[in-house]
């Protein structure tokens, strides 16, 4: 038995969603420069994987003209995600270097 489909809603762009993430997320006033840095690079994350989710919704509905956007946007959020973890594991070795410190 065939059901028949719902109209689909189109997703709201993304220029309204980076203004009201910038306005809702203030960064606190004594954070660090590793903090703020560190925040940076989770809102990349966030935002990148928010394009690429945008994208594959668009091709799989028919809505997008250029397929290949979905594998530019893949690859911005794969590099995004790889740039959070380095950045992860420097700041554990880092740590775990000034652990090793003798006083």
């Amino acid at each position: 038995m065939l059901t028949p489909m719902e109209k689909l809603t189109p997703l709201a762009p993304l220029t309204a969603h980076k203004e009201t993430k910038a306005q809702s997320t203030p960064s606190p006033e004594g954070e660090s420069v590793f903090g703020a840095v560190f925040r940076s690079a989770i809102d990349s994350v966030k935002e990148t994987d928010a394009e690429y989710k945008e994208s594959q919704y668009l091709l799989a509905t028919g809505q997008l003209d250029n397929p290949a956007a979905t594998m530019v946007a893949a690859s911005k959020s794969a590099a995004a995600v790889n740039l959070l973890i380095q950045l992860r594991n420097k700041a554990q070795d880092a740590y775990s270097e000034l652990t090793r410190i003798n006083l």
